[in-house]
């Protein structure tokens, strides 16, 4: 990218990835999971913001003004909250996202009365949808299941008639120097309860475990 050079990576940044690594591999039931869940992703501040917690509260409070929620129903989740994602056992770098995750039974809720209209547009065949429309649409509603929320895989033809303008537009404009996350693109989802929050990312922990057993035992 112009204009860009990666972060520098300092020895313990790829230690502190090394580290959670071992630390998974050593866990042995749900409640360390649990544990290193919180401790990791849901406690601290963001790596992004290490050394700048005030630029940190003003992100958190632009987000929560935007969409009327509690300050503390926003998020810094991944690679942008570690400095580094375990599943891709990468460091976090310019070509990186900044994932936020919302927490939020009110938006949440507020969102599905839009996918109910929806919805019931498409039984009453009064809005057509491509197949690939359709099976993005499913993907999304699988995420629903899981008390999850992902605007960015609804189908184009709902993004722009529900929530181009609220949505995407607004963390669009957060992105590349548009606020205090610098030049990253900025994406977010909605989480139903702080419980789905800690389960999915529980969920996460678990695969990445099972990864790494398998990667051990065919070394």
């Amino acid at each position: 990218m112009s204009g860009k050079s990666d972060p520098v990576i300092l020895e313990s940044d790829t230690t502190s990835l090394e580290s959670f690594l071992l630390c998974l591999r050593e866990i042995e039931d749900e409640d360390g999971l649990m544990d290193l869940c919180r401790k990791k992703i849901l406690h601290g501040i963001p790596y992004i913001f290490e050394g700048r917690e005030d630029a940190y509260y003003e992100f958190r409070k632009r987000i929560s003004e935007k969409f009327n929620i509690d300050f503390h129903e926003v998020f810094i989740t991944g690679s942008a909250k570690l400095g580094f994602s375990p599943h891709k056992e990468k460091m976090f770098d310019y070509d990186s996202d900044i994932d936020i995750a919302i927490v939020s039974p009110r938006l949440y809720e507020k969102i599905l009365d839009s996918i109910y209209d929806y919805q019931m547009e498409l039984r009453r065949a009064r809005r057509t949808i491509t197949v690939k429309e359709l099976s993005m649409y499913h993907e999304f509603l699988e995420y629903i299941a899981t008390g999850w929320i992902r605007p960015d895989k609804l189908p184009l033809s709902f993004q722009v008639d529900k929530l181009k303008t609220e949505w995407f537009e607004f963390f669009k404009s957060l992105s590349h120097g548009g606020s205090e996350v610098g030049n990253y693109k900025a994406s977010a989802g909605v989480f139903k309860t702080y419980r789905h929050f800690e389960q999915y990312t529980v969920s996460g922990f678990k695969q990445l475990k099972k990864s790494l057993e398998v990667k051990k035992k065919d070394v």
